[in-house]
């Protein structure tokens, strides 16, 4: 038995790294020298591109296109029809496959149904993007954005859940009862003692 599964329209070029419990939908196509975690589910119609990095447990939905030089950490979800970019300033007429921009989605982040993600930005761990959002800039830990181009609107939890700080700059998770610190613009989730 194969240790991931792949729908047998989609295209994986060799060689490629895939990890045990993938699995890859209908018209698909990963390119060579991706490599993805394992448990990961890829929608229909997606395409990894050359040498993309994709962490285990990433639920990456239909009609997306991951660019080389895009890298998802664990536990990501990437909406239907999301859109990344590599570079700033494309010509179809120019070669610029040496100016390709990075771009790192952390750990946990979620980025909604037909976003548009700008070359070059950071998203933090948590973070969540609002569908229809178009990302120019580094996103924050536990950052709510939306719009175009996407502004903060709040902070989430892990769970996804909004914040809703109190005067001492604690929140506390409504669906796991998680405590988060708001200091200097920043949030972190407060370990138990």
């Amino acid at each position: 038995m194969a240790e991931y599964y792949a729908h047998n329209t989609s295209v994986i070029d060799p060689p490629c790294t895939i990890g045990e419990g993938t699995r890859i939908w209908h018209f698909c196509h990963v390119m060579r020298g991706a490599n993805i975690g394992s448990n990961c589910n890829i929608g229909q119609n997606v395409m990894v591109g050359t040498d993309v990095k994709i962490g285990s447990c990433v639920k990456i939905q239909n009609n997306v296109s991951v660019y080389t030089g895009v890298e998802i950490e664990d536990d990501v979800f990437v909406g239907p029809s999301a859109v990344f970019t590599n570079v700033i300033n494309p010509r179809s007429f120019v070669e610029r496959k040496n100016e390709f921009k990075k771009t790192y989605v952390r750990r946990g982040a979620t980025i909604g149904a037909n976003s548009t993600i700008v070359c070059g930005v950071e998203i933090g761990q948590y973070a969540l993007i609002g569908a229809g959002s178009t990302v120019t800039k580094n996103v924050k830990p536990f950052a709510l954005v939306m719009g175009v181009p996407a502004t903060q609107k709040g902070w989430v939890s892990r769970n996804g859940q909004k914040l809703s700080f109190n005067a001492e700059g604690i929140a506390t998770c409504s669906a796991t009862g998680e405590r988060y610190r708001l200091s200097d613009g920043a949030v972190e989730l407060l370990l138990k003692e």
